[in-house]
This record gives C-alpha cells, structure tokens and sequence, in this order.
C-alpha cells in the first residue's frame, strides 16, 4: 500500500484528506499550531487537527520549517506527501524526504491565481470558470509541474464560501484518481508556462471596504469573493457594517454611497448602478436582511 503524509489546516483540506486516508498508509497529519479563535481568544485546533484526532492519525504542528522538517523525517520511509492549503512553505529539505515527491492540490487552474487567495481572486475577477490543479511541488510558489487539473464553473451566485466546496470535492476525486498513477510512474507531469501567470495575495482585512464610486457590479463581486471570510464591509454614521449578500442592479437614480429603500429592497449609489444590499449586520448584532436594518433607521443616510 501506498505510504502517505498528508498537510493542511482548513475545513477545505478534509475531502482530500478522506481521499488519503482510505487509499493509502496514512503515517502522519501536519497541520498549523492551534490558533485562538472567537471573542475569548481561546486556542483552537485546526480543523484537519480535529479530523486527525477522529482518525487516531499521529498530528505534527510545527510552529517553524525547521521543526517541520524534523517531524516528518521522524516517519521515513513514505512514499509521498500530499498537501492542500497547509499554510506554510515546506523547504527543500522536507521535499526529499519523500521516496516519489511531494503533491500540492490547488484550488486554480495553474499558472492563474498562484498563491494563498485563488477563489477569492477568481471572484474579485469575474472570471466565468476556474478549477484545481494538482502540481509536484517545487521550491517556488505554486510553480511545480502539472500533473492533472479539472475546471469548475463559476456562478453568478458563487461565494468564496460556496466556490471552495466545490472545488474541495472536485479536487478530492482528481486526487484519487491520480495518485495510484503518480506513486507508480504513470503520470505526466507538464511544465507550467510562467508567462500567464496571475498571483492571488491573501485578503486582508483593510483591503475589504466598498467604494461606492466603483461600479455596482464590482462591488457585488467583492461582497461574494469576501464572504464569508474577512467579510465586506461598509461604515454608516461611524459604525462598521458587514455586508454578506449583494447584487448589482443596472438603474441609477441614487448619488454613489446614498442610501434609499425601494420597496421591499434597500439600494444604495455606485459609480454605474445601484447595489441592492440584501443582507448585512452590524456590529455585535445578529445577520438581518438589508430592508430590516434599514427601517429602523430612517431617513437613511450615506455609506462611506
């Protein structure tokens, strides 16, 4: 049978990590240190952490490379190490550690979108497609040999969200299908062409603001590609409003940022067309559609 690490952290990583732990030998699960989470600051463990625990699966957390490097030469001999969103960079040194190499599953169709963002990138956009893509890691970002990839259609409805399990699934299969022929030499990996090269950065949270002078449509794809994490936002009278759905709508009769309801719809300006703003919540309050925030509030005011 086949002798398997697997790396990663996030709920995305756990239908690959299924794949792995039916199909092969699974030695050893890697993940980022517990993190603290919620309003209590209190450690958490990663998602693949708790999912490894279910499975009674050895979990390293290395808090540098160097510890990385020395955990899983701890598990020698395996024959390959498979990771999806780890959030590290695993050196050189780790690499050969594996008998047949390393596989990284990303959620893009490699070169577009390299780096720690793709779904969200895609989103922002508006691309009608993306994908996964399963490369052999190098020691660049993203930038190793394809091995197989599978394209995912984008919906108008699409969230970051919505668009990961997708792609989650989808790149669980592809890696089923694929190891048995990477770990015995069947596969053909083909060199990726660095000059179509898009890079995805990770979202911070400052860079999640609407501005109203851009157009609706653009907005409404901010507010999918943020949703759910960091989460748009827009700030009213001085008070930070998370926006978690929004459509554009081609009318204007509104100033960019002027709020207004119409009907059963609050709306607000933008450079070309109007957003509808269909759900949001403000600050330690609960998620509301956009009409029941606003009526409290009347005369509405602008969003800046």
């Amino acid at each position: 049978m086949i002798r398997s690490i697997f790396l990663g952290t996030p709920p995305a990583a756990i239908p690959a990590l299924g794949v792995i732990q039916h199909a092969t030998d699974l030695r050893l699960i890697v993940t980022q240190p517990d993190r603290p989470r919620g309003r209590s600051g209190t450690p958490r463990p990663s998602a693949v952490k708790e999912e490894a625990l279910r499975l009674s699966v050895p979990v390293l957390q290395p808090g540098s490379r160097q510890e990385l490097v020395a955990g899983i030469g701890e598990v020698r001999p395996f024959d390959v190490g498979v990771l999806v969103a780890f959030g590290m960079i695993v050196p050189a040194s780790a690499l050969r550690l594996a008998d047949k190499g390393f596989l990284n599953l990303h959620f893009s169709l490699l070169p577009r979108w390299r780096g720690a963002a793709p779904i969200q990138h895609a989103i922002l956009a508006g691309d009608g497609s993306t994908g996964v893509t399963i490369i052999e890691i190098d020691v660049g970002l993203d930038t190793g040999p394809v091995l197989a990839s599978s394209v995912q259609e984008i919906d108008r409805e699409d969230t970051s969200g919505t668009l990961e399990q997708k792609l989650a699934s989808r790149g669980a299969r592809l890696l089923g299908d694929l190891l048995p022929d990477y770990v015995e030499g069947r596969a053909r990996p083909r060199a990726q062409d660095d000059a179509q090269a898009t890079y995805a950065p990770k979202i911070e949270p400052a860079e999640t603001g609407l501005d109203f002078r851009e157009p609706a449509a653009v907005l409404a794809r901010r507010v999918r590609a943020f949703n759910p994490r960091p989460g748009a936002f827009v700030l009213y009278e001085g008070q930070r409003i998370k926006v978690w759905e929004a459509d554009d709508w081609p009318e204007r009769g509104l100033a960019p940022g002027r709020s207004a309801l119409d009907g059963s719809v609050l709306m607000a300006g933008t450079g070309q067309g109007s957003l509808r703003l269909i759900s949001v919540q403000a600050a330690n309050r609960r998620r509301m559609s956009g009409v029941e925030w606003a009526r409290g509030r009347l005369p509405l005011g602008t969003f800046h």
